[in-house]
């Protein structure tokens, strides 16, 4: 039997609910969750799910809903790596190779599925500088990018400046024949090049501040 809609987005919830928490939640923490003010009907979604054989319960406790799969493979579906490709400039563009896209012997940023929705183009930098901290970017901080190669202005972009062989992330505005690079940082002035001098490289989608 095919699950409903509201009983895939129950499933899910106990599934991301259990994977974040390490416990199941209980009927009133799922039916807040996906807009069921009833618990006799959350509690009748349940036990078709019950029946179909993706939960088991135990209903003399309020915790009592598991999962048929164990944490180690719910997680497994849930992770995403995103690979970390190297450092880049939020100051004055730095020049290759200390602001290359080149890997990090391998390293990866895990997060979850419902902060990066898709994996393709996806990567990571890790932010050298302090021209975006109005933007709550950091010295440290890891950025998440989505690999295009165009920008509407204004968005926060990693843009390699192709004369110069450098790299830099500044929000980004076309304005005739030139663009204006603009960092989020009162002290910094903006930079001007020309728009054929400009390649986009991503867009930034997440930021994972570095609290230490």
């Amino acid at each position: 039997m095919a699950l409903s809609e509201r009983q895939q987005r129950i499933l899910e919830f106990i599934r991301r609910f259990t994977l974040e928490n390490e416990y199941p939640p209980t009927i009133r923490e799922i039916g807040a969750a996906v807009g069921i003010s009833s618990t006799s009907v959350v509690n009748y979604n349940l036990n078709i799910l019950q029946r179909e054989g993706y939960i088991t319960r135990d209903k003399e406790v309020s915790r009592g809903i598991r999962l048929k799969e164990g944490l180690k493979e719910l997680a497994s579906r849930h992770i995403v790596k995103v690979p970390l490709l190297g450092r880049i400039a939020a100051g004055l563009p730095i020049p290759v190779p200390d602001s290359d896209f080149s890997p990090f012997a391998g390293e990866s940023v895990e997060l979850t599925r419902d902060i990066v929705k898709e994996e393709e183009g996806i990567y990571a930098l890790e932010v050298r500088g302090d021209s975006m901290i109005d933007a709550l970017i950091h010295d440290g901080d890891i950025v998440v990018m989505k690999h295009q190669q165009e920008a509407n202005n204004g968005e926060l972009v990693a843009v390699w400046l192709k004369d110069e062989k450098e790299t830099t992330l500044k929000r980004f505005y076309h304005e005739g024949s030139r663009v204006r690079l603009q960092p989020a940082n009162p002290t910094m002035d903006p930079i001007y090049v020309d728009a054929s001098n400009v390649e986009v490289q991503g867009k930034v989608i997440v930021v994972i501040r570095q609290l230490n």
